[in-house]
């Protein structure tokens, strides 16, 4: 790596000043930066590669020059900074990342672990979902807490076996953190410690040894009978109608509660929905509509409501987990959790564990039990990930060895 100047004679003024350009030599690369300087051909030093000024009366420049061969120096600072940038951290010249550091105010030798984590979220704001930001500031505060409390400084290059061994200890003992959310947590992390990676910011793969893995949950659902029971019941109270209404829709049509939450008359098309899924980004997205989903719709309709009511998720679990009570959705049901080895039994009434998420937990599980493909329920409720929807279809298997229970009274 190395660097020098040079005079774009073609580009002199009428008063014979020639436009100063930085030049940047890399194997067969050559990066050139135009730069705020100008000199007189004959003033130029490209030896020293800068301006002759000398102090006197016959040097009508002085002060020009002055500014422009600060302007020299502060480039040659910021170029030798960005060598030394490559050379600290191990890195192979870039010239992509050469052209970031130079344009931007950050030449700093050695990259901080959340600098880098803030930039990694700021980008991700250009391709990721609004909540996606939120988990990476969430992770981000998680491991600021973390390295505070276990005194580990965390590095770009240092997020090792000693870190894992440190950090789950952190997250078990002090902070009592699920395996599952503790599992979350890693993925985060190795998500952002690729991207570090494939910019060139570190050169330690120790990172892809991190182990985690997310343990089968409960699935929480309703059953048929309840979800008729709750799609039928009359309730009272309007406010508590309307988050029946809106929850039955996501049970009927198996969406998440975002894209519903935003839904608007022109996406509703006859017996069909039909827009862009937040999360995936998916375009076009086209939802078939049972008959009670479009009867719920119609209900809205020509009302201050419509197409659906909008509720938000908080406002949704606090009123659903009510109307879930009124119907009598109070049988007990027993979650079981781990912190490490450590096993967590908790026993609850099933309305008291209703959230909006079930809705199209509950779409998937019965859609399965009533003979409807694997594919189709899945292309319908746009699961990207295989295993979290292979859960629905252990359900769906569980519910058919049920039935075939059937024999024993033959």
């Amino acid at each position: 790596m190395t660097y020098t100047f040079e005079l774009r004679k073609e580009k002199i003024s009428k008063t014979g000043l020639i436009p100063i350009r930085l030049i940047v030599y890399h194997d067969k690369v050559r990066i050139r930066k135009s730069i705020d300087a100008k000199t007189l051909l004959e003033d130029w030093d490209n030896i020293n590669l800068i301006i002759n000024n000398p102090n006197n009366k016959s040097n009508d420049l002085y002060h020009t020059y002055s500014v422009f061969n600060k302007n020299i120096s502060a480039c040659k600072e910021k170029v030798e900074n960005i060598f030394s940038f490559f050379e600290y951290n191990k890195i192979p010249f870039s010239e992509k990342i050469f052209i970031e550091k130079f344009d931007s105010d950050n030449t700093n030798v050695a990259i901080e672990f959340f600098e880098a984590y803030q930039e990694f979220i700021n980008l991700s704001k250009l391709t990721k979902a609004e909540n996606t930001i939120k988990k990476y500031k969430s992770e981000m505060n998680f491991l600021m807490d973390f390295q505070l409390h276990s005194k580990f400084k965390l590095r770009l290059d240092n997020v090792d076996f000693r870190f894992e061994e440190t950090f789950m200890d952190y997250c078990y003992n002090v902070k009592e953190t699920l395996n599952n959310t503790y599992a979350k947590h890693i993925k985060s992390l190795k998500a952002f410690l690729n991207w570090a990676f494939e910019r060139g910011y570190h050169n330690s793969l120790n990172f892809k040894k991190l182990k985690s893995k997310e343990e089968e949950i409960e699935v929480i659902y309703l059953t048929r009978e309840e979800l008729l029971e709750l799609y039928n019941h009359k309730f009272e109270n309007q406010a508590k109608e309307r988050a029946r209404d809106l929850f039955c829709f996501l049970c009927f049509t198996g969406q998440r509660h975002s894209d519903i939450y935003s839904l608007q008359n022109a996406n509703w098309d006859g017996d069909y929905l039909n827009f862009t899924v937040k999360k995936t980004k998916t375009i076009d997205h086209s939802v078939f509509l049972v008959q009670q989903a479009k009867d719920i719709l119609e209900k809205y309709k020509g009302t201050i409501f419509e197409p659906i009511p909008r509720i938000t998720s908080q406002k949704l679990n606090e009123k659903i987990e009510d109307c879930c009570e009124d119907i009598g959705m109070t049988e007990e049901v027993i979650l079981t959790r781990y912190i490490g080895a450590k096993r967590i039994d908790q026993s609850f009434r099933k309305c008291d564990i209703i959230t909006s998420h079930c809705g199209r937990k509950t779409f998937c599980c019965l859609s399965l039990e009533l003979g409807i493909s694997e594919r189709i329920v899945r292309s319908i409720s746009n699961h990207k990930e295989e295993h979290s929807f292979r859960r629905y279809v252990k359900i769906s298997q569980r519910h058919q060895q049920k039935e075939l229970a059937k024999w024993d009274n033959f």
